[in-house]
């Protein structure tokens, strides 16, 4: 798809996210066959205008969006050259849950989102043992790589004869420490020639992951790096199969931690008054452009349209921000007014959603975009209490009048 261009702004990309209504992602639709409707060109009027009937078709197919989302291609490409177009249409489930809402209409397909949730992972370790058994694995993504697996040696506890429980006992537990001290020298080697390693997860079936979690086995980067201790039946390939089932949650709650973080220090910059944070979206667009912001924080749940009312005679623009189902009333008052500077009534309305747009530009300016969740206390706070967008900064502002 990344391939396919049109002839015109005639492509329409659609991401919905899973926790979209099916219904008010129609709806908008419709508005913008609305809006489409007074395109000048015949010929690219009725192409855009099928491709917005053709996605709203599929989308009438799904009472609600799948666990993961949708994503929608339609428009009308070239086959060979001018007046050989064919509509053609493509419906993804991604593989990940897809976060932002888009709607888009251009010459080509936008697949950034999806390249995004395909992009390989950040890889974490994994370190599965009990008494038998020992494995160390790394996974990325849902591809899991078992690396090195070995056993401990250690006979059962029963005893030779002639020997006394004290002694035995003595032997027994030199030969885990020295089976321990075998699981973390290769842990040690192998994880720690891994360059994107995320963290580490220690699982088993029994306490002997928590005695090799608690003892000096592996080394200290290493141990900084534990995210989570899991139990699992086995350690072998079932027990993996039991870590990456759980794996989605794992990571989840590895992500919520830096969602925290970023948001409880961005909360101690507001608390503390150290002129490094900026919240709102006339501030921290100030700040964006001005290239003071190091990190951007938007709630996934902003839910803006950024609209610009222009006027095509004199250019006089004014910038607004609605809620979505606002933008059909605002089109419709546009259409009868007057411009305010020429009094003429050439009013149109672009509109970008408000979350996709700082995004970009806190891409192209380098910075750090991070698309909080609102599943925590920290995220409803940036939601309510700073309307879904904030900004730690590089430096203090002066002023961002």
């Amino acid at each position: 798809m990344a391939s396919k261009e049109g002839r015109g702004t005639e492509l329409i990309t659609l991401y919905v996210p899973p926790d979209r209504q099916i219904h008010e992602v129609i709806g908008q639709l419709r508005e913008e066959y609305g809006t489409a409707s007074n395109i000048k060109s015949r010929t690219t009027r009725k192409n855009v205008l099928d491709a917005i009937e053709k996605t709203m078709q599929r989308l009438k197919l799904f009472k609600h969006p799948p666990p993961n989302g949708l994503a929608i291609f339609c428009g009308a490409i070239p086959q060979n050259g001018p007046g050989t177009e064919r509509m053609e249409t493509y419906v993804l489930e991604p593989p990940e849950p897809i976060r932002v809402y888009l709607y888009r209409c251009d010459n080509r397909f936008h697949i950034e989102p999806l390249l995004e949730i395909l992009r390989e992972k950040d890889t974490f370790g994994i370190i599965l043992i009990d008494g038998n058994d020992a494995l160390i694995a790394t996974l990325r993504g849902r591809q899991i790589d078992v690396v090195k697996e070995m056993t401990s040696g250690i006979p059962g506890k029963h005893r030779a004869g002639g020997q006394s429980a004290r002694r035995f006992e003595r032997l027994r537990e030199a030969e885990v420490n020295q089976y321990y001290k075998r699981v973390g020298g290769h842990s040690n080697e192998i994880l720690s020639q891994v360059p994107d390693l995320r963290g580490l997860i220690i699982g088993g079936p029994g306490p002997s992951k928590y005695d090799f979690e608690d003892g000096d086995y592996l080394n200290y980067e290493l141990k900084k790096k534990i995210v989570t201790t899991v139990d699992t039946t086995y350690v072998g390939d079932n027990g993996i199969d039991e870590v990456l089932e759980k794996a989605p949650e794992i990571l989840r709650g590895v992500r919520y931690s830096e969602e925290k973080r970023l948001v409880q220090r961005f909360l101690y910059e507001v608390g503390n008054d150290t002129g490094l944070a900026a919240y709102g979206e006339s501030e921290v667009r100030k700040a964006l452009e001005a290239g003071l912001v190091s990190v951007l924080l938007l709630s996934e749940k902003l839910d803006m349209t950024h609209a610009i009312i222009r006027c095509r005679i004199c250019g006089l623009t004014e910038d607004r921000l609605v809620v979505p189902h606002e933008m059909a009333g605002l089109q419709l008052d546009t259409v009868s007014a007057q411009c305010k500077k020429c009094n003429n009534a050439t009013l149109g309305v672009e509109k970008r959603d408000l979350l996709e747009e700082l995004a970009e530009i806190g891409q192209n300016k380098g910075v750090d975009v991070e698309i909080i969740s609102a599943e925590t206390e920290e995220g409803q706070q940036l939601l309510k209490g700073f309307g879904g967008i904030a900004a730690i900064l590089r430096y203090a502002k002066a002023s961002l009048s």
